[in-house]
């Protein structure tokens, strides 16, 4: 089985075709086909390694969802001071991707799913009306 080792959000991640997981948020909208170019390693029946990365290899994936962590509780308490204590929370905007696809050295990208967006037919361009001819003082002659 083929598994490729990507980077992406200051993260390495070792994956597979079909393997699901979130990564740093990307802008993308669910649905999308992206590509991740940054493989650092591939394996299977053939391992390569890059140095730094594998020349010309590409893992596919499609965007899943746009969502968020779980919260992160951020709690400061000074103790014997009546009153001074602070709560902050956040959560990590977080997209899930799936893998479609990894594609070693040499091998063609599949075509991505485009989204079909209406597209109107420009209408007929008005016929420009003459201009007046005017000399270079802007005066019409």
């Amino acid at each position: 089985m083929m598994f490729a080792v990507i980077k992406t959000g200051g993260k390495q991640y070792r994956v597979s075709a079909g393997d699901e997981f979130t990564v740093e948020k990307l802008v993308a909208e669910a649905g999308e086909t992206i590509q991740f170019n940054q493989v650092l390693m591939l394996g299977g029946d053939e391992t390569t390694v890059g140095a730094p990365l594998v020349e010309g290899a590409v893992v596919n994936a499609e965007v899943v969802e746009q969502t968020r962590g779980p919260k992160v509780v951020s709690f400061k308490k000074r103790r014997r001071k009546h009153g001074s204590k602070r709560l902050k929370g956040h959560r990590q905007h977080l997209t899930m991707v799936r893998i479609t696809e990894i594609l070693a050295d040499g091998a063609k990208a599949a075509k991505p799913k485009a989204k079909k967006k209406a597209v109107k037919k420009a209408e007929a361009a008005p016929e420009a009306a003459p201009e007046a001819a005017t000399d270079a003082s802007g005066a019409a002659e």
